[in-house]
């Protein structure tokens, strides 16, 4: 008998996690892992932090051991392109020219950093793969001067280092605040002043019209006038998912591949997970696609386990963490904008956690410098709960005490 072939496409956290779900629940088929990535999948947060620093030894932290690919049998073909997916056929052309049939195939093509259009110079840069946090290193490293073009998560984390590494950095964010996008505007100003004390020279409601390229020197113009100087500009406009395959092979796509619960697309046998997928959360009633590295690591492992014919829905609460010199920011959750807001703690002494509530339920919770909150809410996320602001705002009440019972409750849409 023909053993069967799964095969992944993508080298991230997703597809690591999904070929060691498939062989750690039994698949004695083939394993494989084509990805256009010149190393095996690794973790992307490392590179807008530690990273960067020349303290640092500047390698990858792989998500498995180089020996643990061939001790479990996966084939991983890198520097491979994927050029097509044959749903009807179940076939995938490679950039090599070679065909490679598949039983099932689960596509984790990730997402790349957008870029800023008809710009193009060697110091202005993007930060989103290995390569990019390579180059971004060197030239951090002989540079004085850092602008930093958007201030997300990604731009802030790059920030925060060069000002570690004594550099004298500009972030330019076109909104009120920094991350205001994820943070809101509240916690966004704090986070805002978190890194103007720390040094940071920071332009919010500020949009960027050119960048001049001179033998020496990078200047960026404002639409308020304002003239920026660097060695080096970091670009973190966003991201944008890598949907091109998927498309071409005739697949459902809207902001992503759309997927169900259990990460199936609409193409028989044809499955999608991490940052490019668009997947229906039973909870939320929607299509949802994240980009953070926890999730991309559950959603290839509950994948996997749906390839092998096992129901594993989707239903992750979507957690993430971004350091920033000394601070923790966390959240889990998703908010509306008339959910009314609890702020438990101080923010004044950067040590508190902000939450959404809805009818008596948490939604969210933002979290700086508290770790333990984040963890027990995420919990009871989804579990039938009932809470007042009072005692969100107590900090003499045990957020454990807030004991969810065990039935999970849809959230109102």
């Amino acid at each position: 008998m023909t053993r069967q072939r799964h095969v992944i496409v993508g080298g991230g956290v997703a597809a690591a996690s999904a070929a060691a779900t498939l062989r750690g629940q039994g698949f004695d088929g083939e394993i494989w892992i084509v990805s256009d990535d010149e190393v095996l999948p690794y973790e992307r947060p490392p590179l807008s932090k530690q990273f960067l620093s020349p303290q640092t030894e500047g390698t990858p932290t792989l998500a498995k051991p180089t020996e643990w690919y061939e001790s479990n049998d996966i084939t991983v073909q890198l520097r491979t392109r994927v050029s097509a997916l044959d749903v009807s056929a179940k076939r995938l052309t490679l950039s090599t020219g070679e065909e490679l049939p598949y039983d099932k195939v689960l596509l984790a093509t990730g997402s790349r950093a957008r870029t800023l259009p008809h710009v193009h110079s060697d110091r202005i840069l993007t930060l989103r793969s290995l390569a990019d946090a390579q180059v971004v290193r060197t030239l951090l490293a002989e540079g004085d001067r850092i602008a930093v073009l958007g201030g997300g998560f990604i731009g802030c984390e790059a920030a925060s280092t060069a000002i570690s590494m004594g550099k004298r950095v500009t972030v330019l964010e076109r909104t009120e605040t920094l991350m205001q996008a994820a943070l809101g505007a509240v916690i966004g100003g704090v986070m805002t002043d978190v890194h103007r004390a720390a040094g940071a020279h920071v332009l919010t409601g500020a949009v960027v019209q050119n960048i001049e390229e001179t033998p020496t020197t990078l200047v960026a113009r404002t639409d308020h006038g304002v003239v920026v100087e660097a060695d080096l500009v970091l670009v973190g406009a966003g991201s944008q998912p890598n949907v091109e395959l998927a498309q071409e092979a005739g697949l459902e796509i809207a902001g992503g591949i759309v997927t169900d619960e259990f990460s199936r697309t609409s193409a028989a046998d044809v499955y999608a997970a991490g940052d490019v997928a668009a997947t229906f959360h039973p909870h939320y009633g929607e299509h949802l696609r994240v980009e953070h590295h926890d999730s991309a690591i559950r959603h290839g492992t509950s994948a996997a386990k749906n390839m092998l014919g096992l129901e594993d829905p989707f239903l992750e609460a979507h957690w993430f963490w971004s350091d920033q010199y000394d601070h923790s920011i966390q959240q889990v959750g998703r908010a509306r904008p008339d959910d009314e807001v609890v702020v438990r703690g101080s923010l004044d002494d950067l040590s508190f956690s902000a939450f959404n509530l809805r009818k008596g339920r948490i939604t969210r919770i933002i979290s700086l410098n508290r770790p333990k909150d984040v963890l027990q809410v995420r919990r009871m996320l989804f579990a039938d709960h009932t809470v007042t602001a009072a005692q969100l705002q107590d900090e003499a009440t045990p957020l454990n005490r807030l004991a969810p019972r065990k039935q999970p409750a849809r959230v109102e849409a």
